[in-house]
């Protein structure tokens, strides 16, 4: 007996104004607020005949079908008139309401579609192509959002109520989410959802997007190769968990690979690749596994390479210590606003550990264990760029030394409001070019001419 069948010999409410109220002779669209209306009680509707334990019973696609047959029967039991559109348009949110993420399913599916912010039920964001717009998405209400950020956080082992009240989880796509609710949120229960790219983006990708040059592609295929260490660094949403993804790919498949991060988001191509997550404390505060915590377990389990998704507390020290002790050729990011700014945030979450060093003590284990700092901006077009590659020299008195490698330099702006500027070498040929000829990787002199510009 199929599901449709099963759920028709039930008790069937009726009304004759129909589901919300709309008579037999209405005619035309519906509009938006009727449609919300509609959806919601037709939603309920199906929910209160729908034989949950049974429905476990069947696949995906079995499911789709028969909801899609209970759905066109509701309709004609209940005359409620509606276009071929709107019929199509309502089974499909019914669907999206029962097997996703209800109203948010369009907009994951949506390619183009980079990163999505919920304002309150009412008010959607999305970002495309590097610029945000309000979309025409809304909840019934906050209670409806509720319960999609609830059904969010549940798939992964999390929870969030008003004793817990922010959220870090992640999507079965891979996408990061993060969520906040009241009391702490005060308007109502705020989404934020990066977009996890289901094609992973390459060096082939960035250099079409003028993200970086063909001399820069040499040299960071180079660094990959000879196992240096790199810290990434720059603002929210500037890319640099992409290009940390693309400087993964340049690592040996040969190698053991551990990433540790807060949310997976990492897509390493790598065949021997073990990925760690943190975990948050339970309701009675206990259980908590922090990144610092998992640094010092990856430590026991013979890595060739630790790619930390961000460093952001104490565990700065163990990653200074796992780059000092053999684990040549790790990567790790930083939100920060610049290379020179990103060594003093890293030294201060030193401190953090408790550790008694002195400042130049700490800048030593900074100078000792990184090479290379690579800042990435996103511009005020939207467009993300690799601003600057910056090679640590050593120590200068208690300063550490850096010297710039590659930049990028804005020069204006055009009347359509696209950012305009060249990339170039300084002209400075960095001391790693020697370990990367040891590693059977050099990189031509010509690449850090600093009379080719690329703009």
């Amino acid at each position: 007996m199929s599901l449709r069948e099963r759920l028709a010999s039930g008790d069937e409410t009726r009304g004759s104004a129909g589901v919300v109220g709309l008579h037999p002779g209405a005619m035309g669209s519906l509009p938006d607020a009727a449609y919300q209306a509609l959806r919601k009680t037709m939603h309920q509707t199906i929910l209160d005949r729908i034989d949950l334990e049974r429905l476990k019973r069947l696949t995906p696609e079995q499911f789709k079908h028969e909801l899609a047959l209970l759905v066109q029967r509701v309709i004609e039991d209940e005359r409620i008139v509606l276009n071929q559109q709107e019929r199509h348009r309502l089974v499909l949110d019914i669907q999206h309401e029962m097997l996703g993420f209800g109203p948010l399913e369009p907009l994951l599916a949506d390619a183009g579609v980079s990163d999505i912010l919920v304002n309150t039920w009412a008010k959607v964001y999305v970002e495309r192509g590097g610029r945000l717009e309000l979309s025409g998405v809304t909840f019934h209400d906050n209670a409806h959002l509720m319960k999609i950020i609830e059904k969010i956080v549940s798939r992964v082992g999390r929870r969030i109520d008003e004793s817990s009240p922010m959220v870090d989880a992640r999507l079965p796509d891979g996408s990061r989410v993060n969520a906040i609710i009241p009391p702490l949120a005060i308007d109502g229960p705020m989404l934020s959802i990066r977009r996890f790219a289901v094609q992973p983006l390459t060096m082939a990708n960035l250099l079409a997007y003028k993200s970086v040059t063909p001399p820069m592609v040499q040299v960071l295929e180079a660094l990959g190769h000879a196992k240096i260490n790199i810290l990434i660094s720059g603002g929210t949403g500037s890319g640099k968990t992409t290009l940390l993804n693309v400087l993964s790919g340049f690592i040996p498949g040969s190698e053991r690979v551990v990433t540790i991060e807060d949310a997976a988001e990492l897509q390493l191509r790598q065949p021997h690749v073990v990925r760690l997550e943190t975990r948050p404390p339970n309701i009675e505060g206990k259980g908590e596994v922090t990144q610092r915590a998992l640094v010092r377990n990856a430590l026991r389990m013979r890595p060739d390479r630790i790619v930390l998704g961000e460093v952001r507390g104490a565990e700065a020290v163990d990653m200074l210590q796992a780059m000092n002790t053999g684990h040549e050729g790790s990567l790790a990011t930083i939100h920060s606003n610049s290379p020179r700014d990103a060594l003093s945030r890293l030294e201060n979450m030193v401190g953090m550990a408790g550790l008694t060093l002195t400042p130049r003590a700490t800048r030593q284990q900074i100078c000792s264990a990184l090479t290379v700092v690579m800042q990435v901006s996103r511009l005020t077009d939207g467009a993300r760029k690799l601003v600057s590659l910056q090679e640590i020299t050593g120590m200068e008195g208690d300063m550490i030394a850096m010297h710039e490698i590659f930049r990028y330099e804005q020069t204006g702006v055009d009347a359509e409001g696209k950012v305009q500027g060249q990339f170039r070498a300084t002209g400075v040929r960095p001391r790693f070019a020697d370990r990367l000829r040891m590693f059977g990787a050099a990189v031509p002199d010509s690449a850090f001419d600093p009379d080719k510009i690329y703009e």
